[in-house]
Parts: structure tokens; C-alpha cells; sequence
């Protein structure tokens, strides 16, 4: 992650957030691939509109995507985030004449508290996100040790 240096340098947080969407096999199931590819560009297009100019959002693979937050200045800034971002995704999406519902699980970590290399924030934010998972989903899990 190039922003580890920056942030080192300046003295500051990176959230970093790894989410996938929680219902996206039924979604397939039920109304086809060609729709669950629409929504997860549907979804990339809502999350793009949430986020500051500094923020990067990628996709990982599969319903995966990974969110960096450069220039964090607490934790509750990412908080905030995944907030809106479940906020957002909870507004069904209407896709070839279909009204699609989904919900998703975020796992969030931060530079330098959880990890001070990209494979070490991914994996906390991974394990965090397994949390969301267990709480049943449509939620966020910040990362503890």
C-alpha cells in the first residue's frame, strides 16, 4: 500500500476495510449471474459516490472489495464510513426489472494499530470481517487482537 510511507511519515492512521456482500449466491441463484455481475458494478457505483477523493476502493475477487482510507484521523472517521456504506447498500437496487436486496459485512483495521504492512491490515481486516459475518451480517467489525 503506497500510503503506508506517507502515513509513517506524517504520523497517521490508514483504515483499511475488506467487505463482501452477504446475500450475493442467492442473488445469483435466484435471478441469474448476468444480474449478480450488475450488482456488483451497481455497488461499486454507490460506494464511489460515498467516498473523499483520497479513498481507494477495489475490488478483490468474487463479492470482495477493499476499501483504503488514507489520512484517518480516529477510528471513528472509518466508523462513519461503514456506516454510510451499509446505509447505502440497504436501498434496494433494481436491476433488469428485478428490486434486489443485499446486505453486507465489513472488517476494519488500521496503520499502524493492527498491521504496518499491507498482508498484515488485509488479514486483520479479513478476520474482522468474519466477525460482522458471526454477528450475522449487515454490520461492521473493528479489529481487536
Amino acid at each position: 500500500i503506497v500510503d503506508i510511507s506517507r502515513a509513517e511519515r506524517n504520523k497517521q492512521r490508514i483504515g483499511v476495510m475488506l467487505f463482501d456482500l452477504d446475500q450475493l449466491k442467492n442473488v445469483n441463484d435466484s435471478f441469474g449471474h448476468n444480474v449478480g455481475d450488475m450488482l456488483l458494478q451497481a455497488v461499486a457505483q454507490r460506494l464511489v459516490g460515498l467516498l473523499r477523493k483520497s479513498d481507494t476502493v477495489a475490488r478483490m475477487g468474487g463479492d470482495e472489495f477493499l476499501l483504503l482510507l488514507p489520512e484517518m484521523q480516529k477510528p471513528l472517521d472509518a466508523v462513519q464510513t461503514a456506516e454510510r456504506i451499509l446505509d447505502a447498500l440497504s436501498t434496494p437496487f433494481l436491476l433488469e426489472g428485478y428490486q434486489v436486496e443485499i446486505t453486507t459485512s465489513i472488517g476494519i483495521s488500521f496503520y499502524p494499530d493492527d498491521g504496518t504492512d499491507a498482508e498484515s491490515l488485509i488479514k486483520n481486516a479479513d478476520i474482522a470481517m468474519y466477525k460482522a459475518k458471526e454477528k450475522g451480517g449487515n454490520t461492521y467489525h473493528l479489529f481487536t487482537s
